[in-house]
């Protein structure tokens, strides 16, 4: 049967695939919408297998917050072209609200989730590879939530390189929590305070720090109080309350909360591809030779 334009826009437009692509779907199903869509779905299945293999290692952060609940969501694609498309834009907020309204406990759960539309999480992110064109992940999120007396401090760096959500209680001010963030995000702290740090990292640092004292050839006397005090660095380094704030240099991150009657609950810092080894061929310049033709 002829196939007509009108039709194979519907289908383009109800599935985002190509032109051609919607044209042989309907020649396949002879014009029967529902089964052109299942084909392009199955072919999109296909095509998403293909590139199972490669790494996505760019993407966006993103902080959804809706009352006293928030999550913060990092997904990834190939290219930080594609990062800033605005399917994936779209997708990066879908996904965002999805986890916020069905809070699974995990990223294997949430992919079996069901989406409002009908089909699961996993479905959708297939299909989005379909018509994006590159592998896309959820690599992990994290669903916070807080008192009426506490704030959300959400803030995202460089479009969403690195995004932050904290939780700080005692003030309902978001201006204080998002400058926890801001500093969370500039410094990358570990820790909230010094009893979140592992003893077994404080002792090793404190071996550490000996061996050096002995090896400066420091007497064996005063080595521990050297330590001790050599342990306020690397405290600096790692704990966030012990760090200069970054808005104010002159005061600690602790001082700035007690001005403020406020402490840190938690806080969670993404950056997008922390800790995923980045590709080395030249995939990116391949996708853009393709756009430009």
């Amino acid at each position: 049967m002829a196939i007509s334009a009108k039709l194979v826009k519907e289908l383009r437009e109800k599935t985002g695939a190509g032109m051609m692509d919607c044209k042989k779907a309907l020649t396949e199903t002879n014009g029967d919408m529902e089964e052109a869509v299942a084909y392009l779905r199955e072919k999109g299945i296909a095509k998403a297998a293909k590139k199972a293999d490669r790494v996505a290692a760019e993407g966006l952060t993103k902080v959804e917050i809706k009352g006293n609940k928030a999550v913060i969501v990092e997904i990834n694609a190939e290219t930080d072209f594609v990062a800033k498309n605005e399917g994936f834009l779209n997708l990066v907020d879908t996904i965002a609200d999805h986890l916020l309204a069905t809070e699974p406990k995990d990223v294997e759960a949430a992919l079996q989730t069901e989406m409002a539309n009908g089909g699961t999480l996993e479905n959708y992110i297939t299909d989005q590879i379909a018509k994006i064109g590159e592998k896309i992940s959820l690599r992990r999120f994290t669903i916070a939530e807080k008192d009426d007396n506490s704030a959300f401090g959400a803030y995202l760096h460089m479009g969403g390189k690195i995004g932050v959500l904290s939780v700080v209680e005692g003030t309902t001010d978001e201006q204080i929590a998002k400058d926890i963030s801001m500093h969370v995000a500039a410094i990358n702290p570990k820790y909230v305070n010094r009893d979140g740090v592992p003893e077994e990292e404080t002792n090793k640092e404190r071996e550490i720090l000996k061996q050096q004292a002995l090896n400066e050839g420091k007497p064996e006397n005063i080595v521990e109080k050297m330590v001790e005090g050599r342990l306020k660095k690397f405290f600096e380094q790692v704990v966030l309350i012990d760090q200069p704030f970054v808005k104010d240099g002159d005061q600690t991150v602790e001082k700035f909360l007690k001005a403020n009657n406020a402490t840190v609950k938690t806080f969670v810092r993404y950056e997008v591809g922390e800790g995923i080894e980045k590709r080395e061929d030249n995939f990116a310049d391949e996708v853009m030779s393709q756009v430009k033709k």
